[in-house]
């Protein structure tokens, strides 16, 4: 399994205000290399601080988020075996991250409105690191 943890000072300080507020979790993304025959790729495990979206971005070796390929709903807190549809084709050995989105900044709640670069339901932060995670289609 791949993991990101966002292991930082303000994840600690997110965590602490989670735990306050009777929540405790460190925002992560767990995942691993997976076939995407079906047109679904997924996630095990992801730690949202709050609602918001698992957005499939492809990547490469530069490890950028390139082009959204798909996305999912979270809700905050745990969520388990997180699937999003994929929109694009996306072949054997492509490489694929998965993000944690959050759901602000946006016209509409409930709607994914993200596209690269925009600040509507973008990438959440924690201490300038995304919370992702890399796998490869297999």
């Amino acid at each position: 399994m791949k993991t990101f943890f966002a292991t930082t000072t303000a994840a600690a300080l997110i965590s602490t205000a989670a735990f306050a507020a009777g929540h405790s979790m460190t925002p992560m993304v767990e995942a691993m290399d997976q076939s995407v025959a079906n047109g679904v790729v997924s996630a095990a495990t992801i730690m949202a601080p709050a609602n918001g979206w698992m957005v499939v971005h492809k990547t490469d070796a530069d490890m950028k988020p390139g082009p959204v390929v798909g996305y999912a709903p979270l809700r905050e807190g745990e969520n388990i075996d997180v699937a999003a549809i994929l929109q694009e084709p996306v072949a054997a050995g492509d490489m694929l991250m998965l993000m944690v989105h959050g759901e602000e900044g946006g016209m509409s709640t409930g709607v994914f409105e993200y596209t690269l670069g925009a600040t509507e339901d973008g990438p959440i932060r924690v201490d300038g690191a995304l919370v992702m995670a890399v796998i490869t289609a297999q």
